[in-house]
């Protein structure tokens, strides 16, 4: 009898135990959890180059940006601003104690990345969002290079480069007009203010009649792209959008006035 005691006691034990470790593995993690890993940055305003802006360095070497953990993304490694990761995790959290989960789908793309994505627009290489093939079905290169423009940026022109924006769950407005992406966009709409996250394209007639078409997954940490936005409407002009098939649009177009100062006046500096 007293063995068999034993061993029922001992097998308590292993229960408890195998439980505390399940209830662990589920525990949110934090910021102070990876800051072993990521060092804030420190980059001051002057260190913002106009090669900075244009996304012509690479994220995965420059000493302000670090990889995005896997738990916070999809497949495909990622990088972000150190400060504006640590920002998004904060938000991250508080989200999942609501049952919000977050996950990023894109976030920083440097000057070839999105090179690379314009011109399979531009070539017809990759097939528009309603079935259009660009070089295909439209011949006039301004009108060809407006047509990408309402989802693409051109090279050199695009948040994302600044590693300060990224896009969340779905590429799909409609997906966030219900069930799962309703309650995503309803939490971020409310709360996402809370933690310096805007939306910068919003749906044109409401606040902003220029630019891209409203973007429901694309989010902007405030307290670092507002300040690459002044820059940008300071230091950039549209005969230095280049380098790629189809540039030649781009003063026509006007794309620094139009496309990257065409966001809703929320996401702007207030100076």
């Amino acid at each position: 009898m007293k063995t068999s005691k034993y061993v029922f006691v001992l097998i308590l034990l292993s229960l408890s135990l195998i439980t505390c470790k399940a209830q662990k593995s589920k525990a949110p993690v934090t910021v102070s959890d990876v800051k072993t890993k990521i060092t804030l940055s420190t980059t001051s305003d002057k260190e913002f180059t106009t090669a900075y802006l244009m996304g012509k360095f690479d994220p995965s070497t420059h000493p302000d940006f670090t990889s995005i953990p896997p738990l916070y993304r999809d497949e495909e490694i990622r990088y972000l601003r150190k400060d504006v990761l640590e920002a998004f995790i904060k938000m991250y959290n508080e989200a999942t104690k609501d049952g919000v989960y977050l996950k990023i789908r894109s976030a920083t793309r440097n000057f070839d990345n999105q090179k690379r994505i314009w011109e399979n627009k531009w070539t017809g290489k990759t097939i528009l969002e309603d079935n259009v093939n660009a070089a295909k079905d439209i011949s006039d290169d301004v009108v060809r290079a407006k047509k990408i423009l309402q989802y693409s940026s051109m090279p050199g022109t695009s948040r994302h480069h600044w590693g300060t924006d990224m896009d969340f769950n779905s590429f799909d407005n409609k997906w966030f007009e219900s069930g799962e992406g309703l309650k995503i966009y309803q939490w971020l709409s409310t709360n996402a203010g809370a933690y310096g996250f805007c939306k910068p394209y919003t749906k044109h007639g409401t606040d902003r009649n220029t630019g891209y078409f409203e973007e429901k997954w694309h989010w902007t940490y405030m307290p670092i792209s507002e300040k690459l936005t002044k820059i940008a409407a300071d230091s950039l002009s549209n005969d230095m959008i280049t380098e790629f098939l189809g540039s030649h649009t781009a003063q026509e177009i006007d794309v620094v006035n139009k496309y990257i100062l065409g966001i809703s006046p929320a996401c702007k500096t207030k100076d």
